[in-house]
This record gives C-alpha cells, structure tokens and sequence, in this order.
C-alpha cells in the first residue's frame, strides 16, 4: 500500500447539493425551495420564534412562571455576631458597618439578623431588622431605629438620594 492508493471508506464522502444548476442535476428551476411564498424569496423566512402573529412561546412564558422584578430590595445582611467589632454605645448605621468592612455598600439598605449573641449595648439605626435581633439587642440595653427606605424610582436617583440620606445619618451621630 503506498500514500496514492489511501481513500477514505466508500459512503463517508458525500458531494454537496448543487441546487440551481439546471433540470439534469434534479435540484434545477425552483432548487428545491418549491413555487412561490414566503420561503422561496431570497432572505425570505420567519425568525425562530415566529408563530404567525400569535404571541410567541417565549413571550408568552412569563406569564406563566412568574417575574423577575427590577425594582426589588436587596438588603446588606449582618449578623448580630459581627457587631462585635463595635464598642458599648457606638452606633451602627450603613456607613459605620462599612468602615469596619461588615457592609460592601453604604448607599444599599441593610438588614440585622439574630444570629449570635449581643452583650454590649449598642444603636442601631437600620432599614430592616429581624424579630430576634431587636430583642437580644433591646435586652443588652441598646437601641434599634429603623430607617425609612426612599421611594422607589429610578435606580440612579435612589442611589443619590439612599447616599445623601446616610450621610446625613452619620453627621448626625
């Protein structure tokens, strides 16, 4: 056997249909596409979700299971096992979690949840606090103040205003 006499194995190679190329090549005249209407013009066809008119599959799905809403709140969670890093009597407010590194964003709201133990008194001054938080910190004698969350609107103007309303807070304690 020498290099010239290698073939690929009879069947694997299939020459392509060359539609258009008269009667004789059996793809002639209409190359397969049949006569006249929509798929048969050059760039014609529907896109892939086209259904005739009718709302499509993919517009029509969420509908059926549900949204994701864009106005949503997403709260900067702490533990009440994080407020350790704060002395008996500090307050606790967005931009204070952020210089002790608690919280990645001041402008965003946050949420205190009860996980661990409070044994100093402390003010909190949150958007959001969860049931157990509020009484392990209102029994080692602090305080909790809950910040009002701004009116929602677009998302720049909340961030500007979320920003100035916590910086107001922090001159304020």
């Amino acid at each position: 056997m020498r290099l010239h006499d290698l073939r690929p194995a009879p069947g694997s190679k299939k020459k392509r249909t060359r539609k258009g190329t008269g009667y004789a090549a059996g793809k002639g005249k209409t190359a397969g596409r049949g006569t006249k209407g929509q798929l048969a013009r050059t760039g014609g066809g529907k896109a892939p979700y086209f259904e005739g008119g009718q709302l499509p599959l993919v517009r029509r799905l969420p509908f059926k299971r549900g949204f994701t809403n864009i106005f949503r709140t997403e709260y900067q969670e702490v533990n009440l096992e994080d407020l350790h890093r704060f002395e008996a009597g500090e307050v606790v407010n967005g931009a204070t979690l952020v210089e002790k590194r608690l919280v990645k964003d001041a402008d965003r709201p946050v949420v205190v949840l009860g996980r661990g133990e409070m044994d100093r008194a402390l003010t909190v001054q949150v958007h959001r606090i969860s049931k157990s938080a509020r009484a392990k910190i209102e029994a080692a004698g602090g305080a909790v103040e809950i910040v009002p969350l701004l009116v929602k609107g677009p998302r720049a103007t909340v961030r500007r205003l979320r920003k100035e309303q916590m910086q107001t807070l922090a001159k304020g304690s």
